[in-house]
């Protein structure tokens, strides 16, 4: 969001997932969309059906990238300096859309000097990629009078995540990619409702609708609504919270459907931070890693147990029904919030999600339409919805960007916090798998899912694997500057040498005691993907 609101004005998805199916070409970068996203990579299947052509850019040969027409198979962390060079290549060729450049954008000719003074052999030195690969992907991809670009957590999740959104929103505006239909830049949402709360506020300095807390208008505005005083000061991000130590900040913490002991970066350093609080409530409809370790466990309502909309990637608000009523004592997310309201002094009495939902639409612009009613009996409203006579927007941007011009921003290659060395040889890579979810609070729970993906596994290049001595279903012991872990090595031409590759699912193996507190700068987002190991047969 802090990439695309910079050069879009707005952090959402730019087009529908629909419209991937229509495409001439997509550039696939940081996402592992056939196992992550597989409905999206449905529809980009189809798309290749009817002729399209794909760019993917991944360390990994991944199931994508064996059916990609161009598979750049990157040095970890090197995003900046392809996409620098993908563009320099497409200015060199005259393949830039130079009348949407003019017309939509600005600031564009300070990133051309940044690009003219690029050398693209060097470029192609850092990346790993041979130059001859990157410049028929610039190709392709600048030929194309329909071209998209999806991406995910393997692109923001590095110290330089925002300046590489940043660099490829530099793309599709440089080919005017962008503010039309089957094209734009499609940032997949790593959990089913992140849009929704991010929409709603559920980050430490907006209010619902990105209405920021620091302009006196926008909290002057839910001050006369909720009869209260706001404070203009921001919030803490996720990791300033986890990461407090035994001196942090907090002194108490709610945490509501979420594992931050496995999934947050240092794993010893959350588990220190949640056991020196005084006080810590944990939400949830399984007893977590986390709710472990919880004061006070209050038991949740699954999603078949209550009312209310999720919004998803393309920024599509649906109707969520309940079907079944809370089992035994779990309660709704609303009226556990509305009673811990009620004690703690301040009383919220809505009757009903679709009353909560009226609200919504009062005070946040882009879900003015979104009405309990108009959701009912469709597919789905997508963001701006302004008022209950619009229809939802399908892309965004056509006729002006959310900021008025489309920015430029210009951004140099950021080395990733910490690198193989002598003592630790090995890039560790961290992401997920098809048959798991997240940190295994729900799909682990299915005998299904568990009989066809169990267990942690580290893949590992088979010339690595003979130059440990270790053979495919072999313990290894995997230790960072931070701690370490036992798991099962998976002999794999997936992964290139000198690089490994494991999931984050499972608790037997926490990968994330490993992995590096180093952050990016402007999102605060931590550099999951990227951290030095050493690997032994145990």
């Amino acid at each position: 969001m802090a990439g695309l609101a910079t050069t879009f004005g707005s952090g959402a998805m730019t087009n529908s997932i629909n419209e991937i199916e229509n495409a001439q070409v997509m550039l696939v970068i940081g996402s592992n969309t056939s196992e992550a996203h597989p409905q999206v990579a449905r529809r980009m299947f189809t798309a290749m059906d009817r002729g399209a052509r794909l760019i993917v850019i991944d360390p990994r040969r991944t199931l994508l990238a064996q059916r990609a027409d161009i598979h750049l198979a990157i040095r970890p962390g090197t995003d900046i300096p392809l996409l620098n060079a993908m563009m320099r290549i497409i200015l060199d060729e005259n393949l830039a859309d130079d009348l949407f450049i003019e017309m939509r954008t600005e600031n564009f000719y300070e990133l051309r000097d940044m690009l003219f003074r690029l050398d693209l052999e060097e470029a192609a030195r850092i990346t790993g990629v041979e130059l001859a690969s990157i410049r028929a992907a610039a190709r392709l991809y600048g030929r194309a009078q329909k071209a998209v670009i999806c991406y995910c957590l393997g692109i923001t999740q590095h110290v330089c995540g925002t300046g590489n959104v940043q660099s490829i929103a530099n793309l599709a505006m440089m080919t005017g990619n962008v503010e039309k239909e089957d094209t734009g830049v499609d940032p997949l949402r790593g959990q089913n409702n992140v849009q929704g709360a991010c929409d709603m506020g559920a980050l430490p300095n907006v209010f619902p609708s990105y209405q920021q807390v620091d302009i006196d208008d926008f909290r002057e505005k839910f001050e006369r609504a909720w009869h209260v005083s706001l404070s203009p000061r921001p919030g803490l991000t996720l990791m300033e919270m986890t990461h407090g130590g035994k001196n942090g900040p907090l002194k108490a913490m709610f945490i509501m459907g979420e594992n931050p002991v496995l999934s947050d970066p240092v794993m010893s350093r959350v588990e220190e931070t949640l056991d020196n609080l005084e006080f810590l409530l944990v939400a949830d409809i399984f007893l977590t890693e986390t709710a472990r370790r919880a004061h006070v466990v209050l038991p949740a309502a699954s999603f078949a147990e209550k009312t209310g909309t999720f919004t998803n990637s393309e920024r599509r608000v649906q109707m969520v029904r309940r079907v079944i009523p809370p089992l035994g004592q779990s309660r709704t997310d609303a009226d556990i919030i509305m009673d811990l309201s009620a004690r703690l002094g301040y009383v919220m009495d809505y009757e009903s999600p679709a009353e909560i939902m009226e609200e919504i639409a009062m005070l946040a612009p882009i879900y003015g339409g979104m009405h309990h009613d108009r959701l009912e009996n469709s597919w789905g409203l997508q963001w701006p919805c302004w008022d209950r006579e619009h229809g939802g927007t399908p892309f965004l941007h056509k006729y002006y960007f959310t900021r008025g011009k489309g920015r430029f921003v210009p951004a140099a290659h950021e080395p990733p916090a910490e690198l193989p060395d002598d003592d630790y040889p090995f890039l560790l890579i961290t992401g997920r798998i098809y048959h798991q979810y997240h940190t295994g609070t729900m799909s682990r729970h299915s005998v299904l899912l568990s009989r066809e993906a169990g267990e942690a596994l580290l893949q590992l290049h088979p010339e690595d694997g003979r130059r440990l001595g270790v053979r495919g279903g072999e313990m290894v012991r995997m230790r960072s500057r931070r701690g370490e872990v036992r798991v099962k090595a998976q002999l794999t031409e997936t992964v290139k040498a000198g690089e490994v590759y494991t999931t984050f699912h499972f608790s037997e193996m926490p990968v994330n005691l490993l992995t590096v507190s180093a952050k990016d700068h402007f999102s605060q987002c931590p550099e999951y993907k990227i951290c030095a190991v050493h690997l032994e047969k145990v």
